[in-house]
């Protein structure tokens, strides 16, 4: 294998991997100990400004709607998501998060966005533009991946 190209692996593999462990620990010896990552997750796909249906989080999260609905029981109970029934079409439920789940989003939104900070802090503009267009590149084959193993799944 390439040098370059194993260490750059072993930093992703290493990213990846320290990201889920602070966002663990800080979950377990912090005010919100009572969540999981998932749940966590299933907070952020929500989201803090809009209400979304249960379609829309299950697509965001690549999970079933049925899942979803247990996630969201549970951080219904817990007093994280509510959910909102549309003044359209009243057949319409939609999630949203209570201010305990705002309250959270802001946390685990200032951490990554601390963590994107500290990661371009001393790079010029044309090295983040470098960085921005090799997670770009990063993200495009993830997602081909995904669908990819969405057909395998329905053969």
């Amino acid at each position: 294998m390439d040098p370059l190209v194993r260490e750059i692996n072993q930093y992703l593999v290493t990213i990846f991997n320290d990201v889920l462990a602070i966002e663990a620990e800080s979950l377990r010896d912090g005010e919100f100990s009572d969540l999981s990552i998932k749940e966590m997750h299933t907070i952020e796909a929500i989201g803090m400004y809009k209400e979304h249906t249960t379609t829309e989080v299950s697509r965001k999260l690549g999970i079933t709607v049925g899942t979803l609905t247990v996630s969201v029981n549970h951080l219904v109970k817990k007093g994280y998501v509510e959910r909102v029934r549309s003044e359209d079409d009243r057949r319409v439920v939609k999630l949203g998060l209570t201010n305990k789940g705002r309250l959270l989003y802001r946390v685990h939104d200032k951490f990554h966005r601390d963590m994107v900070k500290e990661t371009i802090d001393e790079m010029d503009p044309e090295e983040a533009q470098m960085l921005t267009k090799g997670l770009r590149n990063l993200y495009q084959f993830l997602e081909v991946t995904k669908q990819q193993l969405k057909k395998k799944d329905k053969k």
